[in-house]
């Protein structure tokens, strides 16, 4: 299926595209438990050339870094200063870092195939996969807490101290939805929903771009020019949105355990 094709009708009008385009139809396995669509698909490859990436850079490690294990080092370095330790500290940092690490560099490659041309579709545009990796920090929060504070971290979460006895009827649903039930929901909407946007606005472009080019008729040619030059300034856009939508995912995740083992939030 190519996202960048306007669909045309008898009188060669435009279509824009839809969310239909989300749903495409499987490719292998059809009506298995392993069927794979073009999402799938484009996952798998992220996810080959995430483990590509990281074994190139790290299979001859040195202690003066070539261009490859510096790059790698940059990364790593970035997650584990300005998100993990900076957040946790560095004990809590150093111990949850491998999975905070994967959160983040797992969400910008799924994020950055929107922009990549024959993918042209994000990973997390659909909901399975955001759906997981917010599982993944709902789990690693309660576990944070549960580790810290055993069952304490509940009647804490639920019951703040300091709020009078009185006030537990109203503030008690308040913080059970708000902790245990939107902190995940958000989490999973928040990547979602920037990641179809812009790939609807990119596809509404490009697909315009090539219709007045090769269908449009007279001065209307000239409208692809402008279509075009906004297409790949939203190119641009959208990847500093899947490297910023991958920046605040892990942020969350991390500001979330940080929440679990504080004594008093």
């Amino acid at each position: 299926m190519n996202l960048l094709v306007p669909i045309a009708n008898g009188d060669d009008g435009f279509h824009a595209p839809t969310i239909d385009e989300f749903f495409p139809p499987t490719i292998l396995f059809e009506g298995t438990p392993f069927e794979i669509n073009r999402i799938i698909l484009v996952r798998l490859i992220a996810v080959a050339v995430l483990l590509l990436v990281f074994w190139l850079g790290t299979r001859k490690l040195r202690v003066i870094p070539n261009r490859r294990q510096s790059i790698i080092e940059f990364g790593l370095d970035f997650v584990r200063v300005n998100i993990a330790e900076d957040l946790l500290g560095k004990k809590d940092g150093k111990r949850f870092l491998p999975v905070i690490t994967t959160i983040f560099f797992l969400v910008l490659f799924l994020n950055l195939t929107g922009i990549i041309p024959f993918l042209n579709i994000a990973g997390t545009s659909t909901a399975g996969m955001p759906l997981v990796l917010a599982v993944v920090a709902y789990v690693l929060f309660i576990y944070a807490g549960l580790r810290k504070k055993s069952w304490r971290f509940f009647s804490d979460s639920l019951f703040p101290a300091g709020v009078p006895k009185g006030l537990y009827v109203i503030m008690t649903p308040i913080e059970l939805l708000s902790i245990f039930i939107l902190r995940p929901v958000t989490l999973m909407l928040r990547l979602l929903m920037n990641m179809v946007v812009g790939h609807l606005l990119l596809v509404i472009l490009f697909a315009a771009t090539q219709f007045f080019f090769f269908q449009a008729e007279g001065a209307f040619k000239l409208i692809g020019a402008g279509t075009l030059a906004f297409g790949l300034a939203f190119t641009l856009f959208e990847l500093l949105v899947a490297v910023l939508q991958a920046y605040i995912f892990t942020l969350l995740t991390t500001v979330y355990i940080q929440l679990s083992l504080a004594e008093e939030h």
